[in-house]
């Protein structure tokens, strides 16, 4: 993958990590009183929507969480920030863990979000530290759902499009919100076809690079229909391993202003980027 590999040690065992940072993993809170008939009719429905809900918010506070087993070991790389849904643009800083010992820290990177495009700074193997690295998503095996350790949010709203099987599985609560929980799959190359523009190309190429099509998926929607928790289950195939990838994407904080500047021409670094 394009982005650098983080690579742990266990024991005899050492595993590489294609991604680079993620969201923290969303808090559930307790769960609430649940109910057995879903809210507003057919619940593929209401998934296969979510992320028109989501334009109309506008903007929201996102953080990511990437988990992956790596040589029996369990990796989690942790993101947070704010997204523009309408423009489909964010920022995320992105903390990588530490190696297995526990003896190596990671300066956080930064990652902007647009369409067709990741913008990555700190990234580090002899990258300036006031340069940008400049990714196009839809050359990307995994259209950038896994690559950059954090999924995009609009693009993990976006996958739902392609939900199929979807049952209801009850109310609860969600860091102090009441919010109605979904379980099913979703066929990835159908969300692409089925996708807004801004990320259709991204998905795409995703569709073509993950080791199974089908994607299960829980998520969580407010009683406005917003997404606020999702959390898919890939299966990536990395250096002839298939490895099972979960990225979850926690929204909140809706209607926040949410500032992203794209990096200048002469911001990005056009050098050999070390693996």
């Amino acid at each position: 993958m394009v982005v650098q590999q983080h690579r742990l040690r266990c024991g005899a065992v050492a595993a590489a990590v294609a991604v680079v940072g993620v969201v923290a993993s969303g808090c559930s809170g307790e769960a609430g009183a649940r109910t057995e008939t879903a809210p507003g009719g057919d619940p593929g429905h209401t998934v296969r929507t979510a992320s028109d809900v989501l334009t109309r918010a506008g903007t929201s506070k996102a953080r990511t969480s990437m988990e992956m087993a790596a040589g029996g070991t369990r990796v989690t790389i942790r993101g947070e920030g704010g997204y523009d849904f309408r423009r489909a643009v964010g920022r995320l800083k992105v903390v990588l863990p530490k190696d297995a010992a526990g003896a190596s820290e990671h300066r956080p990177i930064t990652e902007l979000l647009a369409p067709g495009a990741l913008y990555m700074k700190n990234r580090g193997a002899g990258v300036p530290a006031d340069k940008w690295v400049r990714i196009d998503t839809t050359t990307l095996a995994d259209g950038n759902l896994v690559t950059g350790g954090a999924t995009d949010p609009a693009a993990a709203a976006e996958l739902l499009r392609g939900a199929r099987q979807v049952s209801y599985v009850g109310q609860e609560r969600l860091a102090g919100v009441d919010v109605w929980h979904y379980r099913g799959t979703t066929d990835i190359a159908h969300a692409a076809r089925a996708a807004s523009p801004q990320v259709r190309g991204a998905l795409a190429a995703a569709a073509k690079g993950f080791a199974k099509d089908s994607v299960p998926f829980d998520v969580y929607l407010d009683a406005e229909g917003r997404l606020r928790k999702v959390r898919h289950q890939f299966s990536v195939v990395n250096q002839g391993r298939t490895v099972a990838v979960a990225s979850t994407t926690l929204l909140y904080g809706f209607g926040v202003p949410v500032d992203v500047r794209l990096p200048d021409r002469r911001d990005i670094y056009a050098g050999k980027i070390k693996a």
